[in-house]
């Protein structure tokens, strides 16, 4: 029997996942990456909520409360943008200057988690799950700063890393498919859209549940055909450019080569003609080089 097929992680989270009965699936996916329990609170606005057949953007994100107050902000990310890492900066900047009231403590600025899967080949490592963090490392003798009791009370954390954005990236065409613990469970299913054998991850139940294709009405069968359509359609317009413009770059690369190795080709037989006291006429005349070209080698 095949394999149950299910839903593109990416379309589940803008059509499936804001629906409180779904949130299983998310808090499963959270729990497993971050290795703690994750309760879901709610679902907050976010910068890509647009349902529309319009919405040309190539990346889905939602963006969650969990129950110790952090923001958790999940991206899916389908085509390759150089500058992504940047991207990633910006979210979770622009997270905590907009949900710090004016006149309120720093104390209260809400700690920002961010999750990347990305569908691309982002930066060089040979992994395919990459946490970030902020430490502060003394210069001098390499000690990390660690929080005192007093700031131990008052940010109600154990570190000063707690305090700052954590980051995960889930590179998900650098997985091999071989599954070695639960968080690979997940990362299998985000790359195959079904579900390894004997999964025991927390929050798969729910996905077999909830993001099987079949369950689908013919309404949602169809929307999600054309986007499935239209992910093929730019991944296409993108390889078919991109190639279009490497071999025409590579033709050019290798005329300007050319033409460039005739030149000071000609240069050196023009250096050698003059140095056996050959005249200028007759130089030109056999290098092809201008008599301005020629008035360059002095």
């Amino acid at each position: 029997m095949a394999r149950q097929q299910l839903i593109r992680f990416d379309w589940a989270m803008k059509n499936i996942l804001r629906d409180k009965a779904n949130f299983g699936v998310l808090e499963g996916f959270l729990s497993e990456l971050l290795g703690t329990d994750i309760k879901i609170l709610e679902i907050l606005e976010s910068e890509s909520n647009q349902r529309t057949e319009k919405d040309k953007h190539n990346r889905v994100d939602m963006m969650v409360e969990a129950h110790q107050g952090e923001r958790i902000i999940v991206e899916v990310q389908c085509e390759k943008q150089v500058d992504y890492l940047s991207r990633i900066l910006f979210g979770t900047s622009k997270v905590i200057a907009e949900n710090l009231k004016k006149g309120s403590e720093y104390r209260h600025v809400k700690r920002v988690i961010s999750v990347t899967i990305a569908y691309f080949d982002i930066g060089q490592g040979d992994d395919y799950v990459y946490r970030g963090s902020t430490r502060f490392e003394g210069i001098h003798t390499h000690h990390v700063l660690q929080l005192s009791a007093r700031e131990k009370e008052l940010y109600q954390q154990e570190s000063v890393a707690d305090i700052y954005p954590q980051y995960y990236i889930i590179r998900v065409n650098s997985f091999d498919q071989q599954t070695q613990d639960s968080l690979d469970e997940w990362v299998y299913f985000l790359k195959n859209e079904k579900l390894p054998k004997n999964y025991k991850a927390k929050g798969l139940q729910e996905a077999a549940e909830k993001l099987d294709v079949l369950k689908l009405s013919g309404q949602e069968r169809r929307a999600y055909e054309r986007y499935l359509e239209s992910l093929m359609d730019r991944a296409s317009f993108y390889q078919s450019t991109y190639g279009e413009g490497l071999a025409q770059g590579h033709k050019k690369g290798l005329q300007e080569g050319h033409k460039k190795g005739e030149k000071c080709k000609a240069f050196q037989i023009a250096r050698t003609m003059r140095a056996a006291g050959m005249q200028d006429s007759v130089i030109i005349q056999m290098t092809g080089l201008t008599p301005k070209e020629l008035k360059t080698l002095g």
